[in-house]
């Protein structure tokens, strides 16, 4: 297949472009800067130049492409804006019956413990217009409408759980401040894993389908925090953190950050046989992969 994908040299896009090329789809991607694109063109893309925010760019490549996936994103106070001027102008362009899959996030359904694709929406401010645009795309007609709600991504030394490592020392003996009380769940996915459902849905989903990213490994912060805490010298040692402090250091992120979340993604594995099988979010702590440089 055809495709046209963004975000080729991000967390999430720089694993879904390898996994597209080894299940021979053919792939055109959209990088920002030719220093971005030599990486880009020897994972075997070809490389366009340019910006999402280019909206005539934007409906020329998806105009001729079989399938848009889209997993970039400014991560600033326009992604809003950006991203649905994004999703429309593909939506305009893009050829009958060919495919658009975008990435959300499991954000959007709230703190809940048994997180499902049915889970009802209650998203924190930070990404609460998802619905929005997730709502835009499933129901635009004429073509195969596919999202993905992926959750912590982590992998490669990337992602969310630095954030765990780069928690102030706190009192004699020196203790780990955790992101928020430390009770929270986290769903997790590795972006390998992750990857391997993007080409699975792209290849399997039925239009209008909805699949969580999630590997059914749901630590806590305290468990992440632990950990971390060992591979820094501290011994396991950590120290909560007040969720208003949480917040008033990382705003809308740190609300998300204390969102208390578990699913097990059973949905990708029993329709798409899905099988997430790299190591664990704790795993990656324990052997160093997430060690400051």
């Amino acid at each position: 297949m055809n495709v046209f994908l963004t975000g080729a040299t991000g967390h999430i896009g720089s694993a879904v472009l390898p996994a597209l090329i080894a299940a021979r789809h053919s792939v055109t991607a959209l990088v920002r800067s030719e220093k971005m694109a030599a990486a880009v063109r020897a994972a075997g893309a070809e490389v366009v130049v340019g910006d999402i925010r280019d909206l005539d760019l934007v409906r020329r490549l998806a105009a001729g492409s079989e399938a848009v996936i889209a997993t970039a994103s400014p991560g600033d106070a326009s992604s809003n804006v950006v991203e649905t001027a994004f999703a429309e102008a593909v939506l305009d362009s893009v050829r009958t019956n060919a495919t658009f899959l975008r990435t959300s996030g499991v954000w959007v359904h709230g703190s809940a413990s048994d997180i499902t694709e049915q889970t009802p929406h209650n998203a924190p401010p930070l990404v609460a217009w998802y619905d929005n645009l997730d709502s835009l795309v499933l129901a635009a007609p004429g073509i195969r409408s596919i999202v993905i709600e992926p959750g912590t991504v982590y992998g490669n030394g990337r992602g969310i759980p630095i954030q765990v490592f780069a928690g102030d020392r706190v009192g004699e003996p020196a203790a780990l401040r955790l992101v928020g009380p430390g009770t929270q769940h986290w769903t997790t996915v590795h972006v390998d894993d992750l990857a391997e459902l993007y080409v699975a849905a792209l290849e399997q989903a039925d239009s209008g389908s909805v699949y969580l990213g999630v590997s059914g490994d749901n630590p806590t912060v305290r468990e992440l925090g632990e950990a971390a805490s060992r591979r820094l010298g501290l011994e396991g040692r950590v120290v909560a953190e007040d969720p208003a402090a949480l917040v008033a250091r990382l705003g809308g992120f740190g609300e998300a950050l204390l969102l208390d979340q578990q699913a097990s993604g059973e949905k990708a594995r029993r329709e798409l046989g899905w099988k997430p099988s790299r190591r664990s979010l704790l795993e990656e702590f324990a052997t160093g992969a997430y060690d400051p440089s």
